[in-house]
C-alpha cells in the first residue's frame, strides 16, 4: 500500500498541513554539496513531500537558497502548484522587531525565491517584546509576504505570555524539540498547545538518527519490518496534533522516513514502547538542538 499523506488543521488558519515534511537543517553550508542537495528535494517532491522547513539561520540563508533553487525548478515542469506547498522558515530573534522582521523576512523570499512564505516562525525568544514581534508578523502579513506566523522553541511561560497579547491567538504553531525518546513536552506544553488548537511542529524527531542506535526500539521495529526510525516517527506521528520535519541526508533516508506513513503500530508495541520511553512524571526543561 502507498504512503498516503495524513494532515491536520494549522491551528486559527483553518488550512490542512501535512503531518510529515521535511527539515533543511545543515542543507547550504557548502557549496560543493549544493547540487546534491537540490536533487535531494526534488526526489522528495517526487515521492509526495509537500512541507518544507527552513531558515535563515541554516548555513547563514544556505538552506534557503538550495530550498528554493529546488522548488523553482520543480514548479516549472507541469504537475506541481505552487498552492500545493506549504513552505516554512524563520526569523533570528535579534531581528524580532517591525523594521528587523521586514529586512530577514525580504531576505529570505529572495533566497526562496517566493513571493510568499506560507509560515514565517520567530527561531526562539530573545530580547524584543513579544508584542512587537506579533505587530512586525502583522505587518508582514499586510505587505503579502507571509501567510501566517507562529514560533519556535517557546516553553507553557512564553506561550501563555503571547497567547495573552491582543492578537497572540493568531499564532499557527509552536516548533519545539519532540521525540519518542524526548517527551519532556508531555507534560505541560503539549496538552497546553492542544487545548489551544495549536498544532506543534516536531524538529528532531528522530534525534537526529541517534535513537536507531537504540537496541530494544530496533528490535521492536524489525517485529514490524520497520526500521527504528521508521517506529520512532510512526510513533511521533500518531499524536494528536502533532506534524514532524525529520531531516533526510540521503534518498534512502527520504524513502524511509516517508514510508513511516504506512506503518501501524499494535497495541502491544505501543505498551512496550511507553515502557522503554515512559511520559515525563515532572516539569523538564524544554529541550533545544
Amino acid at each position: 500500500m502507498p504512503a498516503i499523506l495524513r494532515t491536520l488543521e494549522l491551528g486559527p488558519t483553518g488550512e490542512t498541513w501535512p503531518t510529515l515534511g521535511l527539515g533543511t537543517w545543515r542543507l547550504g553550508e557548502s557549496a560543493r554539496a549544493n547540487d546534491h542537495e537540490v536533487g535531494l528535494i526534488r526526489r522528495a517532491l517526487e515521492l509526495g513531500y509537500r512541507l518544507f522547513d527552513t531558515a535563515e539561520m541554516y548555513g547563514e540563508g544556505g538552506a534557503e537558497r538550495v530550498l528554493g533553487r529546488a522548488l523553482t525548478q520543480a514548479l516549472r515542469e507541469p504537475g506541481l502548484q505552487r498552492d500545493q506547498l506549504r513552505v516554512v522558515s524563520k526569523a533570528y530573534p535579534h531581528h524580532g522587531d517591525g523594521a528587523g522582521l521586514r529586512r530577514a523576512c525580504d531576505a529570505s523570499r529572495r533566497r526562496l525565491q517566493l513571493d510568499t512564505i506560507d509560515l514565517y516562525l520567530l527561531h526562539w525568544r530573545g530580547d524584543v517584546p513579544l508584542a512587537e514581534t506579533v505587530l512586525g508578523f502583522e505587518q508582514l502579513q499586510q505587505r503579502g509576504w507571509i501567510r501566517h506566523w507562529g514560533v519556535s522553541n517557546f516553553d507553557v511561560g512564553d506561550l501563555d505570555e503571547l497567547l495573552a497579547l491582543r492578537a497572540g491567538s493568531a499564532c499557527a504553531v509552536n516548533q519545539v524539540y519532540y521525540s519518542l525518546s524526548e517527551r519532556g513536552v508531555e507534560f505541560d506544553l503539549l496538552p497546553r498547545m492542544q487545548q489551544q488548537r495549536m498544532p506543534l511542529m516536531a524538529y528532531c524527531p528522530i534525534d537526529g538518527g541517534r535513537i536507531t542506535r537504540h537496541t530494544e526500539l530496533s528490535r521492536l521495529a524489525a517485529s514490524l519490518k520497520l526500521s527504528a526510525a521508521q517506529l520512532a516517527l510512526a510513533w511521533l506521528l500518531c499524536r494528536s496534533g502533532v506534524m514532524a520535519i525529520p531531516k533526510a541526508g540521503s534518498e534512502t533516508h527520504l524513502l524511509e522516513n516517508w514510508r513511516s506513513l504506512e506503518a501501524s503500530i499494535p497495541d502491544k508495541v505501543a505498551e512496550e514502547l511507553e515502557n522503554l520511553f515512559p511520559a515525563p512524571a515532572r516539569k523538564r526543561s524544554l529541550k533545544m538542538r
